[in-house]
C-alpha cells in the first residue's frame, strides 16, 4: 500500500511573475539606492534520465534484479537531484563540542512525553503482545517511536526517490566515506525500487527523510524489507497508516539484532579516587561495543554496585560529553549496543531509553 501523500509538494517548481520596473536614465541617475540587480534565472531542475551513470545503474539493476528496464529507467530517470540533501550530508564541522544535556534536553521534553502517553495508552494491547512475543520492552519500542518521529508527526517531506538517486549518484566528495556512502545509497535505491515493485506501489508517492528513511519507525528500505512485519494481519506492510506494523517491526528489528529479554541496557558507573588516565583510556578505547567482564572491569577502577555485580556478560563505558563540564559515563550492556544498530550513537541510545522510560511511568507501567 502506498504511503500517506503530504498535501506539500517540496519538489514543484516555483513560478513567479515579476513585475517590470522602468526607469529613464536620469531617474536612475537621481535614485541610485533604488536600483536593483537582475534576479538571476532559477537553474533548470536537473533529472536523472540526464546522467549516463544514473541510467547505466538502472539497466544493470533491472537486470541483476528481473525487473522491467523501461519502468526502472523510467522511475531513476525521473528523480531529481535535491541540493538540500547533498547539504544536509555534509560532514558536521569540526570542533562543535557534544553536549548530551542539551541532546537529552531535545527529547525528554512535555511536547514529546504528552504524545508518547498518548501513543502508549492508544496502543497498550498492541505494546503488552510485541513484548510478549519479541522480549523487547514496550518502553524501548515507544521511546524509538518518539525519537525518531515523535509518533508520526514528523515523517519526512522528501521524495523517497529523490534523496536515495541524490545520494546514489551526488554523494558529497568531501565527505570522509564518501565510496562506502555512495555504494549504501546505491544498495537502498535497488531496495526501493524492488520493494515498490514487488508491492505494486508508486515510488513517487514514498515520502521520507533527507537520506530516504521511511514511515514512523524511520526504516530504510533494507531495514524495511528485512524487518518490516504484519503486525495487524491485514496482509500488507504498511508503516505509514498502521501503528501494530510499526510497533512490531521495532520490536523484530531489536530481536533480530540480538535482544536479550531481561538484561538492562545499562547501569550506573563511577571510579576509584586513585583511578589512572591510562586505566580509563582502556575502558573507553572500544567505545560502545561491550569488552570488559565486570572482573576486568572493576580492575581498570571502574566502581559498580548491585545488580551491575551481577551481570554475566560484557560492559562497555560509554561517555557522554557534555561541552566542556564533566562527561556523563554508564556501563553499557549487550542490550545497550543492540540498541545503538538503530542509530550508531550512545546519544540517540540513552535518549531512546530514558524517554520510554519516562513514558512508562507517566501511563504507571510496572
Amino acid at each position: 500500500m502506498a504511503p500517506k501523500r503530504s498535501s506539500l509538494n517540496v519538489f514543484a517548481l516555483l513560478t513567479s511573475s515579476v513585475l517590470a520596473l522602468c526607469l529613464s536614465a536620469s531617474a536612475l541617475a537621481q535614485s541610485p539606492a533604488r536600483s536593483r540587480p537582475a534576479t538571476p534565472a532559477k537553474a533548470p531542475a536537473f533529472n536523472y534520465a540526464q546522467s549516463p551513470a544514473a541510467m547505466a545503474f538502472a539497466t544493470d539493476l533491472a537486470e541483476r534484479r528481473n525487473l522491467d528496464p523501461t519502468w526502472v529507467r523510467a522511475q531513476i530517470g525521473s528523480a531529481q537531484r535535491i541540493h538540500t540533501v547533498i547539504r544536509l550530508m555534509q560532514p558536521a564541522p569540526s570542533g562543535v563540542p557534544k553536549n548530551w544535556a542539551a541532546y537529552r534536553a531535545r527529547f525528554i521534553e512535555p511536547v514529546r512525553l504528552r504524545a508518547g502517553q498518548r501513543f502508549w495508552e492508544a496502543n497498550r494491547e498492541t505494546l503488552a503482545r510485541a513484548e510478549a512475543e519479541y522480549g523487547v520492552p514496550a518502553s524501548l519500542i515507544v521511546g524509538v517511536i518518539g525519537v525518531e518521529t515523535l509518533y508520526g508527526q514528523h515523517t519526512g517531506n522528501f521524495r523517497v526517490i529523490d534523496t536515495l538517486a541524490t545520494l546514489a549518484f551526488d554523494f558529497p566528495a568531501s565527505h570522509p566515506r564518501a565510496a562506502t556512502r555512495t555504494e549504501f545509497f546505491r544498495s537502498e535505491l535497488e531496495q526501493f525500487l524492488s520493494l515498490t515493485e514487488r508491492t505494486g506501489t508508486d515510488p513517487a508517492t514514498y515520502l521520507g527523510s533527507y537520506a530516504g528513511a521511511m514511515g514512523w519507525p524511520q526504516f530504510m528500505p533494507s531495514s524495511w524489507v528485512k524487518y518490516a512485519i504484519d503486525f495487524d494481519a491485514d496482509g500488507r506492510v504498511d508503516l505509514f497508516n498502521s501503528q501494530a506494523d510499526v510497533i512490531g517491526s521495532v520490536a523484530n528489528y531489536f530481536k533480530a539484532f540480538g535482544w536479550t529479554p531481561g538484561m538492562p541496557t545499562h547501569h550506573p558507573v563511577r571510579f576509584a579516587p586513585n583511578q589512572s588516565r591510562e586505566d580509563l583510556d582502556t575502558l573507553l578505547a572500544p567505545d560502545i561495543l561491550p569488552s570488559f567482564g565486570v572482573e576486568s572491569f572493576t580492575a581498570k577502577g571502574a566502581v559498580l554496585e548491585g545488580a551491575a555485580l551481577q551481570h554475566t556478560g560484557k560492559f562497555a563505558l560509554v561517555e557522554l560529553e557534555n561541552a566542556g563540564a564533566a562527561s556523563t559515563y554508564i556501563a553499557g550492556t549487550e542490550n545497550f549496543y543492540v540498541v545503538t544498530r538503530y542509530n550508531w550513537s550512545s546519544y540517540y541510545a540513552l535518549a531512546v531509553i530514558e524517554l520510554g522510560e519516562a513514558i512508562k511511568a507517566l501511563v504507571g507501567e510496572r
